[in-house]
């Protein structure tokens, strides 16, 4: 492996951070709403969970998931069930006030880090990427590194994330349009969840 292989796989993995989806959705609605430390905190474990399944791919995971379909498909409907949950919640708080509805440290922490568990397909997507960019037989210390380096790179997006996010110029902003934003964000959190539930 070499640095300009692991220079390569962050790129890729900002790409992916980037685009949205649950995880970007969860952390910018968390920072948002919630302030910078639970903002942090979402992204801790978003990127936390993320780490563990780029290790999962690393070591074969999706060999795993492709012998046995029904601990896929459970752990996809366990996850689509939560992004639903988190979705309703966002859409029953859309017009309470902001200290009501705050989220703690922990629990954002958590709620970050269920949502990114009850996403296989990144499994899928790691090993997909991994492949393409990496070398075959990579050592225990190699392995080791690139998860370190993708926790870190996730680490760090969503802090700077929730830090730009959670001044108060973007909170004003929010709180001035509160019950529509949290309500579109509970739309999309909504249907990814649906799409997650219908996807084959």
């Amino acid at each position: 492996m070499s640095a300009l292989d692991l220079l390569t796989f962050n790129a890729v993995l900002v790409a992916a951070l980037l685009s949205p989806g649950p995880a970007l959705l969860f952390a910018l609605r968390t920072a948002l709403a919630d302030g910078r430390a639970s903002g942090i905190a979402a992204g801790l474990g978003l990127g936390a969970i993320a780490a563990v399944w780029t290790l999962a791919a690393l070591l074969g995971l999706e060999g795993l998931f492709a012998a046995f379909p029904w601990a896929y498909g459970l752990l996809k409907i366990g996850g689509a069930l939560y992004l639903i949950y988190i979705a309703y919640g966002t859409w029953r708080d859309a017009k309470a006030p902001l200290d009501a509805a705050a989220r703690p440290r922990g629990r954002a922490f958590l709620d970050g880090a269920l949502i990114n568990l009850g996403n296989p397909k990144s499994v899928i997507f790691a090993a997909s990427v991994l492949v393409v960019i990496f070398p075959k037989g990579l050592s225990a210390t190699e392995i080791a590194l690139i998860v370190a380096n993708h926790a870190l790179v996730e680490w760090l997006f969503y802090g700077l994330f929730a830090t730009l996010l959670s001044g108060q110029a973007a909170r004003r902003a929010y709180l001035g349009a509160k019950p529509g934003l949290d309500r579109a964000a509970a739309l999309v959190m909504g249907a990814l969840g649906l799409k997650l539930l219908l996807d084959r």
